[in-house]
């Protein structure tokens, strides 16, 4: 399970197959997942019309997704080790593009490595 930290609607995903790799997703790998929870915008966003609307993914959707933070502890190539609280995705297109249009955490430096620079430029901080 992971969370999903974008605006595309969604909250929770569950990953199901990490893309052309046979072992466990590391910060940067593309993984396919299943959304297991959406994310509720309240009432102060607007009627049920622009919630629906808002919210790009439904529940059960089958959609492709970028890891940007694990729990597992990864050691860089300068000697220094990172792990983070939770395990983290942001929801991508076939294409690679992210579909949300704005990020609520930090993600991994090791995303600018593996060319995800536009989940880079969209998100707050990168540790």
């Amino acid at each position: 399970m992971v969370n999903v930290i974008d605006n595309s609607g969604a909250a929770v995903a569950e990953c199901v197959k990490v893309m052309k790799m046979k072992r466990h997703a590391r910060i940067g790998d593309r993984i396919i997942v299943v959304v297991q929870k959406q994310r509720n915008f309240g009432p102060e966003s607007g009627g049920a019309v622009s919630v629906s609307a808002a919210n790009k993914v439904r529940r059960g959707d089958i959609r492709h997704a970028v890891v940007v933070r694990t729990t597992k502890k990864y050691q860089r190539p300068d000697g220094s080790v990172v792990k983070f609280d939770d395990n983290a995705c942001v929801l991508i297109n076939k294409g690679g593009e992210p579909i949300g249009s704005r990020m609520n955490s930090v993600v991994g430096k090791e995303l600018r490595d593996k060319k995800w620079s536009k989940i880079l430029s969209l998100a707050p901080m990168h540790l």
